[in-house]
This record gives C-alpha cells, sequence and structure tokens, in this order.
C-alpha cells in the first residue's frame, strides 16, 4: 500500500473494513477487533490514527517494533483459532502508520481467551451471543451443514413414503422397501429424526414445523413495494419441489403471454423466459440460508420482478462470481436432492443460462441485511 492509498481510507473514516487506534494499550481489546474482523469479511487496523478524527498521529520507531510484536501474539496466543495477518509500514507526511492486514478467517467463529465471539457491525464490533448467527459462522467454515441438522419432535410418521420411492428410483431405477436403515442411509432422518433436507423435501407438512419456511408471493399494482393495492397474493407451501411448481404457476398467471408468430388462438409466450424463472427460483431454493427463520419472496411490479432470498452470498462468493458460474453449496442435502428431483443441475451454471436468456437481469448481495436480491425487468405494457 502507497501513501497517497492510505491518504485515501484515512479521509473516508472508520468503516466495517477499517478501523483506525491511535495506540496499541490493551491487548484484549485488540484481540477483538482482529477476531471481528475475521469472523466477518476481513480489513484493516490501522495504528497511530486518531479514531475520533482519522487524523495522522504517527508512531516512532520503538512503538512500531513493539506493536509489531505485541499483535503477532495477540494473533497467535490470545485468539482461537488463531488468526492470519500481514503487517507493513506506511508513511504519510513523514509520518509512520502501522498497517495490519487482518484476513476474513476460512476457521470461523474466532474467540478470544474468555470464549467470546466478536463480528463487526458497521464501524464498530459487537459480541455474538444469537445462536442462529453462531450457527451461521459455523456454516461458513463448513463445519456443519443446517439441512443435515435433526428438526426436533419430527419422526418417521412425518414422511411422505411416496416422496421417498420417486427418490429412490430417479437414483437406482429400483423401488426399495423403505425402512429405517434406508431413511437414515438417505440422509432422510437421523436418530429418528428428519433431518432438515428430509423435511423439505420428503415431508408430509413441512411448513407444520418450519413455517417460516415458505415462498411469499405477491402481484403489485405499480412499481412500490409499500403499495397496498394487489392483483394476486399466496402464501407458497409445501415441499421444495411443490413450492417450485407452485411458484411456477404464479408466475404464469400473474404475467403477461405474448403473441410471437403464433397464431390467434394460441396462449403466446411468457414474456419473461420460462429459463430464466425456473432457474432463478431453482437458485433461491437450493442456496437460501436456512438458518434465518424467513421465507423467499417473491415480488411481482409492473416494470420488474424481484426473489428475495433470505441470507447474503456465502463466504467469498460475489455477485460477479456467480455471474462467471462460480458456486459454493451452503446446502449439501439439499443439492443432492435437487439434481434427482428437480431440473436442477448443481453446477453453477443456472445463473449463467439465465443471463444468456435476459442479461439485463441484475443482482443485490446485501451483506449488511442478510439477504440477496435478484430483479428481472419487464417490458413495459
Amino acid at each position: 500500500m502507497d501513501s497517497n492509498q492510505l491518504s485515501e481510507i484515512l479521509k473516508n473514516g472508520e468503516n466495517s473494513r477499517v478501523q483506525f487506534k491511535e495506540r496499541l494499550d490493551n491487548q484484549d481489546s485488540i484481540a477483538a477487533e482482529l477476531i471481528a474482523f475475521s469472523n466477518s469479511k476481513g480489513g484493516l487496523l490501522i495504528f497511530g490514527v486518531n479514531d475520533k478524527t482519522g487524523e495522522a498521529i504517527g508512531l516512532n520507531y520503538i512503538q512500531i517494533q513493539d506493536y509489531g510484536n505485541k499483535i503477532g501474539t495477540i494473533a497467535n496466543e490470545l485468539i482461537k483459532p488463531q488468526v492470519f495477518i500481514t503487517t507493513e509500514v506506511v508513511d504519510i507526511c513523514g509520518k509512520s502508520l502501522l498497517v495490519v492486514d487482518v484476513a476474513e478467517g476460512i476457521a470461523k467463529p474466532y474467540k478470544d481467551r474468555n470464549g467470546t465471539i466478536w463480528i463487526k457491525q458497521g464501524a464498530d464490533k459487537r459480541r455474538l451471543t444469537d445462536n442462529n448467527e453462531q450457527i451461521r459462522l459455523f456454516q461458513q467454515s463448513g463445519l456443519i451443514y443446517i439441512d443435515e441438522m435433526k428438526v426436533p419432535y419430527t419422526g418417521i410418521e412425518d414422511i411422505d413414503t411416496e416422496k421417498v420411492k420417486k427418490y429412490l428410483v430417479a437414483v437406482s431405477d429400483e423401488d426399495e422397501p423403505i425402512t429405517p436403515t434406508l431413511l437414515k442411509n438417505i440422509n432422510v432422518t437421523k436418530e429418528d429424526q428428519l433431518t432438515l433436507g428430509g423435511l423439505l423435501f420428503f415431508g408430509k407438512n413441512p411448513q407444520k414445523y418450519r413455517p417460516a419456511f415458505c415462498i411469499k408471493a405477491v402481484s403489485f399494482f405499480g412499481n412500490e413495494l409499500g403499495g397496498s393495492d394487489y392483483r394476486d397474493s399466496e402464501d407458497i407451501v409445501g415441499t421444495i419441489p411443490e413450492m417450485f411448481q407452485k411458484s411456477i404457476s404464479f408466475f404464469t398467471r400473474n404475467l403477461h403471454h405474448i403473441q410471437a408468430g403464433q397464431s390467434f388462438n394460441s396462449t403466446g409466450l411468457l414474456e419473461i423466459s420460462p429459463v430464466v424463472l425456473e432457474e432463478l427460483l431453482q437458485n433461491a431454493l437450493t442456496h437460501r440460508d436456512y438458518s434465518k427463520n424467513a421465507p423467499i419472496r417473491i415480488c411481482i411490479f409492473d416494470n420488474r420482478v424481484e426473489i428475495i432470498s433470505p441470507g447474503k452470498l456465502p463466504n467469498s462468493l460475489t455477485v460477479e462470481n456467480i455471474k462467471r458460474g462460480n458456486a459454493v453449496v451452503r446446502n449439501n442435502l439439499i443439492v443432492s436432492y435437487s439434481t434427482k428431483l428437480m431440473r436442477y443441475r448443481g453446477f453453477g451454471s443456472g445463473i449463467v443460462r439465465a443471463l444468456k436468456e435476459q442479461p439485463d437481469i441484475s443482482f443485490i448481495n446485501d451483506v449488511d441485511g442478510e439477504q440477496f436480491t435478484v430483479i428481472i425487468p419487464r417490458k413495459q405494457q
């Protein structure tokens, strides 16, 4: 980093990726800052800067050497697991600043020596106490998969055996007897309770135990989410394949059909390609964050369609990544079932296919709000 880059950072002030410290006076406080960065998206901790004004105060040679040693000790001994950092000294107008670059962690959640988990919240940090948020950090590190966890109070009586038979035929082209051992082997159950993936694909009534894991669909008049008038509204429930089919039906009856070379008696073509709707809807159902107790939302406006999924993009994925076909599987079990029971391929190519059909689709990865939005423009009638 050169002095011009650092000057620009100081001018913009603190944010979720930048923190200023005038001095290193409390090692536990610095450990909390490093942990918060590691548990979030990483960032820069800059010493020798007034954290109120952003003014470069500077450090002398002895301070730089002392702080560098202490930072290494903190990263290695006061944080579990240890975090990875790099340091460099940058001069601004004759004042030396110590820049500590903290990488996003790959073994989240990181904790201090008291077992406290810290995360970033805007320019500040906070203790993480919510169980669901902690689960999401474990999920990001690959230590657990939400869809493989047991759903309390469920039992074998909640399984629709006909759906299991359909899956077995799709997997092996054989109609095997459904036994407790078989259900366990294909991850539908664990210790006589349904896994979340098992419930969402083979349950008789998945929303009985997870009512928020549905799709709320609304077709509005106009282009504002706050509008009180709507053409059509439906709470779509059932298994993932059932919600997929019902959502496609909702699209079909609420989007325009266009005569494009068909005869007068033809129903016409849907104004948005079915390929686009299918790929993006499957993507939402398969890759949403099931640790968040919230529904997928479908909003049809006069000028656009929005599909809003709970959860930001996992790990280091960005919008540009997914446009190129990159993928990180958040829900292994659900993806596995989807490839057998839906038209889902699981290669990360769904976004690419959708963009090929309609290049003006846009994506918003709301990191702070923890949701992912797909916006599909409609042609004004």
